[in-house]
């Protein structure tokens, strides 16, 4: 999946937590406006939505544009001519390179600006705190604010699994979370993170490209089945985990948490 279809499927899941976190803006009640621009190069963009009487425009790109206010410009025109509301533009850049975009047109007879916000500059822990795993995905494009990546991968990752329904989700979200970690080349820690637990769960990894180079898609053995709960233990306290939080995640006592890791120790 490319980091420009993830974007747009986390931001229509986390909307408000988006608007809050990364642009100050609290709603309450919006909605998404469907809009095709068959004047502009067969673009569509790529979250419009209406909310506190007024348009919110939000394009995301991973890579410098040297044609991007030319662009925001043309789509202003064209939102405006169906939606006369004040627009609200912003370009939420997630590349590599340091940022070079215009953000204005300045001439003698016009004069148009929009916003752009480049996502190193947000705190992760503004998103490491939100109960919306969608949401939570992109703390990893965030500032780590001198925080060891690895640790704050592994914060991300224990948080993943605790607001996963199930482990095909986990593993959904694991995906986005690998493909995006590319904008700050931090794929690789996010996979060490992930193989580090693949020992521990054997069949059932959390991440769905793993698993494929592991045969998951052979299915659950019934061989391996007896060892399934005790490697979600173990990928559970790898995480950071508490025993109480195991226990409510799994539907466990502690009593046979505690069991089943003092057998593991011998």
């Amino acid at each position: 999946m490319k980091k420009d279809l993830i974007l747009k499927d986390i931001t229509k899941e986390a909307v408000k937590e988006v608007l809050k976190y990364i642009l100050n803006i609290e709603v309450n009640d919006f909605e998404f406006l469907d809009f095709e621009f068959p004047k502009i190069e067969k673009r569509d963009v790529d979250i419009l939505i209406k909310a506190n009487e007024k348009i919110i425009h939000i394009e995301f790109q991973s890579r410098n544009d040297k044609n991007m206010h030319i662009r925001m410009a043309r789509y202003f025109l064209e939102i405006y001519s169906r939606y006369p509301y004040d627009i609200f533009q912003y370009v939420l850049y997630i590349g590599k390179e340091k940022l070079s975009m215009k953000n204005r047109i300045k001439t003698h007879s016009c004069k148009f600006s929009y916003e752009i916000i480049d996502l190193k500059t947000i705190p992760c822990d503004r998103f490491l705190k939100i109960n919306n795993p969608k949401a939570l995905v992109l703390a990893i494009l965030c500032d780590f604010r001198g925080h060891n990546p690895k640790e704050v991968i592994k914060e991300i990752l224990h948080k993943l699994y605790l607001l996963s329904k199930n482990e095909n989700e986990f593993r959904k979200y694991l995906l986005m979370l690998e493909e995006l970690s590319t904008s700050r080349n931090l794929k690789q820690e996010v996979k060490e993170a992930e193989m580090g637990l693949q020992n521990l769960t054997w069949e059932d990894l959390p991440s769905y490209e793993i698993g494929l180079e592991k045969g998951l898609e052979k299915g659950l053995q019934e061989g391996i089945k007896k060892g399934i709960l005790k490697g979600k233990i173990l990928m559970l306290k790898e995480l950071g985990f508490s025993d109480k939080e195991i226990s409510k995640k799994l539907n466990i006592s502690q009593n046979k948490i505690e069991e089943i890791l003092k057998e593991n120790n011998g």
